[in-house]
């Protein structure tokens, strides 16, 4: 099976009127299935047969986090004995949003990883070496075992955490590719300096970075990715996904964001009001997913702020790129006049050697304006370390937080809790 679609290939005009006939089966099947979009349907006095393009999406309203949540069970389109998995996504108001996949979701969920990963380089024979979970409802990792087995890739379950259990495999299977969040990368490094491990001769050639950003917005290396290669010159591929979308989209060879794949999703970029943002202006990722049979989802708002790139790749795809996210909507703070993502804190605070973990708390003080609290671990002076990076804020993103200095003991329980999949550095109590 070949997992460079020829369709990636085609002109614009092509993709488009291939997408459209998909959106056209897609919307005969939720009237036929859907109770939630049937409601919809009715409630807009929506005809089907009136969305014949991809412009016409507009007439349908949008699906919010909150919808998933709030009406879960009405977002199933199959019985539940079709069900071959259960997966788990956090919710906005707190409680998981549960998603079925039935066998042939489960075969799309293969597909999109295969290709996804063939985007990055991955082929038939090579070790691919998984320090992502597969259990606890994740479906990510679920995904990423699927697809490399159908690929004919061979695969190293490792599961996060523990660099020398990491090491051990890595000289004992001599995977070519890890697929981790980056910032463990450091962690393994930091623990092969200490222990005396030869990783700059290991057999690692690059690794597929999930959960946390490694570019700026103009795909140069953010200061995660600088640390990374500095000591250790590994190829980075950056790769954005979530449950809802059940689609990845990731970088090739030459690393100018995510590549779109038609056959799986119908992206819009939405500004506030709801209206497609001018190309070049960054606005909110809103998907509509294409052959999924449990939950299929139409004009789903991610609340990742995201900034498109349409010029053609030089490794042949036509298709639209996203850039690394931006921030997520509702983690947006205003702080004294100034707004403000937690990647951009993040950035700088990954430019500190010297900090342990930390970990980024915003709450509603008495009179109801955001209040950023900074905490941190570092075997640093205490108060000159937090003039440093007070001012490193004040010179970077004009704000000065409050910074505090907590036992790394204490801390790293926080940040690293057993039960996330990943790192907890933003906490948000507002």
């Amino acid at each position: 099976m070949e997992f460079h679609p020829s369709i990636e290939k085609a002109d614009i005009q092509e993709i488009k009127l291939f997408q459209e006939e998909k959106l056209h089966e897609l919307l005969v099947y939720l009237e036929a299935h859907s109770p939630f979009y049937q409601k919809i349907f009715k409630e807009n006095k929506i005809n089907i047969a009136d969305i014949r393009t991809l412009e016409d999406l507009q007439k349908i309203p949008t699906t919010t986090k909150n919808d998933l949540q709030q009406y879960n069970h009405d977002f199933f389109c199959i019985t539940p004995d079709k069900i071959v998995d259960y997966s788990t996504t956090s919710g906005t108001l707190g409680d998981p949003v549960t998603f079925g996949l039935s066998d042939s979701d489960l075969e799309r969920l293969a597909y999109n990883e295969a290709i996804s990963f063939a985007c990055a380089g991955i082929q038939k024979g090579d070790v691919v070496q998984m320090i992502t979970t597969i259990d606890k409802r994740f479906m990510a990792g679920l995904a990423y075992f699927l697809g490399l087995r159908k690929m004919g890739a061979s695969v190293v379950r490792m599961g996060p955490g523990i660099p020398e259990l990491q090491w051990d495999s890595i000289f004992r299977y001599k995977p070519k590719y890890l697929i981790t969040v980056p910032s463990f990368l450091l962690k393994m490094i930091d623990y092969a300096e200490k222990h005396g491990v030869d990783y700059k001769n290991s057999s690692v050639y690059g690794a597929v970075c999930i959960g946390e950003s490694i570019k700026n917005q103009d795909f140069t290396d953010n200061i995660l990715s600088q640390k990374i290669k500095e000591k250790w010159d590994i190829k980075l591929f950056s790769t954005y996904a979530s449950t809802e979308m059940s689609t990845a989209f990731t970088e090739c060879e030459f690393q100018i964001g995510g590549h779109h794949h038609p056959e799986l999703i119908i992206t819009e970029i939405l500004d506030d009001e709801g209206n497609p943002v001018k190309e070049g202006e960054s606005g909110e990722l809103t998907i509509t997913t294409l052959g999924v049979e449990a939950i299929p989802l139409l004009r789903f708002k991610t609340g990742d702020l995201v900034k498109a790139h349409y010029e053609p790749c030089q490794c042949g795809r036509n298709t639209m790129r996203l850039g690394p996210v931006v921030g997520r909507k509702q983690q947006m703070i205003k702080y004294k006049g100034t707004t403000l993502y937690p990647p951009a804190m993040n950035d700088i605070l990954n430019d500190f050697n010297n900090i342990l973990c930390y970990q980024i708390v915003i709450q509603a003080n008495d009179i109801g304006l955001d209040e950023i609290i900074i905490k941190l671990s570092t075997e640093e002076e205490h108060d000159s370390f937090v003039n440093e990076v007070r001012d490193h804020f004040r010179a970077k993103l004009r704000v000065s937080p409050k910074i505090e200095i907590i036992d790394f003991d204490i801390l790293s329980k926080t940040v690293f809790n057993p039960n996330s999949r990943k790192p907890i550095i933003f906490i948000d109590l507002r």
